[in-house]
């Protein structure tokens, strides 16, 4: 039996811790979180932090789309996975859903931003940092 090179012992351990590491949905892009597709997303305030479920269905969830999780998907720090009214899953920051705005056109786009002063480009506080 050939002895295995010692990196590629390493390389295959490593790669295999990866998956036990919980992907977030977003991530901060010019102060806002966005979701996968580098899109803004948006808290509505209608929406109870930790209820649980989403004030948005129907005809506002064709206007504010959710940002969708899997079935597989788990919490993960910051971010919940809350069951909307059709059953689907919905992510959460800090128990607000959060959606897209559909007339956002590009990466970088915030127009939804303060729409009938009840949608807000999502923030999530980045850790604070010390400087020595």
């Amino acid at each position: 039996m050939k002895p295995i090179p010692i990196f590629a012992l390493a390389a295959t351990l490593i790669a295999g811790c990866a998956s036990m590491y919980a992907q977030t949905p977003a991530r901060i892009a010019d102060g806002v979180l966005v979701g996968p597709n580098d899109m803004t997303l948006y808290t509505f305030d209608k929406d109870m932090a930790g209820a649980g479920t989403s004030a948005c269905n129907g005809p506002c969830a064709s206007n504010w789309p959710p940002l969708m999780a899997t079935d597989s998907d788990k919490a993960s720090g910051d971010y919940t996975v809350i069951t909307r009214d059709d059953g689907k899953k919905q992510w959460a920051a800090k128990g607000k859903p959060l959606y897209y705005w559909s007339k956002d056109s590009k990466p970088g786009d915030k127009s939804g931003d303060g729409v009938l002063n009840l949608w807000h480009a999502a923030r999530v506080a980045r850790p604070a940092t010390t400087t020595y």
